[in-house]
């Protein structure tokens, strides 16, 4: 059996997605350079290549299709623990919301940092990132409308909720403050358990 490349031993793969999800939340696409990454990582510079032939953004890519496959098993097993969506959405607020408290309010969403940066160049970016959102929605949308309500206003209301959360962590990140959050989303939330009485 040949002798197995470094570039090909498990877990540098991960190790790479780890590092530029750590970056993405906490300083963005652009705000790290890849020797600083690599060496996050604990990887040369020619296992970035072997894992990711286009380079930094297909990394970046990757990253975001691991945030939200984590995001999507988080909030499936709330889900799976209350009947009550909305309990749910704000049980998965709550969780981002202490995260975002405990790094001193150094790591945000990566999704929304990544958008924020992102420019009409970035089609790769876009793409995947628009895909994060639309899988998150229709995550909350199938919940929602597993407990009646109906396709169109269950879509609505998913939208809402992922606006809700990202808006508020973007806005909790630069006040340093947990308050854009939690009033947003308690308010959110009271006014959709009340629509859910009528």
């Amino acid at each position: 059996m040949p002798h197995l490349p470094t570039d090909a031993l498990p877990g540098t793969r991960d190790r790479l997605i780890a590092a530029m999800t750590d970056a993405l939340c906490r300083r963005g696409l652009h705000g790290i350079g890849l020797t600083e990454l690599l060496a996050q990582a604990g990887a040369p510079k020619g296992v970035l290549y072997h894992h990711f032939p286009g380079g930094k953004t297909e990394l970046a890519v990757a990253s975001i299709d691991d945030v939200v496959a984590r995001m999507l098993a988080w909030l499936d097993g709330l889900l799976s623990r209350h009947e009550d969506p909305i309990e749910a959405a704000r049980q998965w607020m709550q969780a981002a919301t202490t995260r975002l408290s405990s790094t001193g309010f150094h790591a945000g969403c990566p999704l929304a940092t990544v958008a924020l940066e992102s420019t009409p160049d970035d089609h790769a970016l876009r793409e995947a990132l628009a895909r994060a959102f639309a899988t998150l929605r229709e995550r909350i949308a199938q919940a929602l409308e597993q407990v009646g309500e109906p396709r169109e206003s269950a879509q609505g209301v998913a939208a809402l909720i992922v606006a809700t959360y990202e808006g508020g962590l973007l806005q909790a990140r630069v006040a340093h403050s947990t308050e854009p959050i939690q009033q947003a989303t308690q308010t959110l939330l009271t006014l959709l358990a009340a629509r859910a009485k009528r």
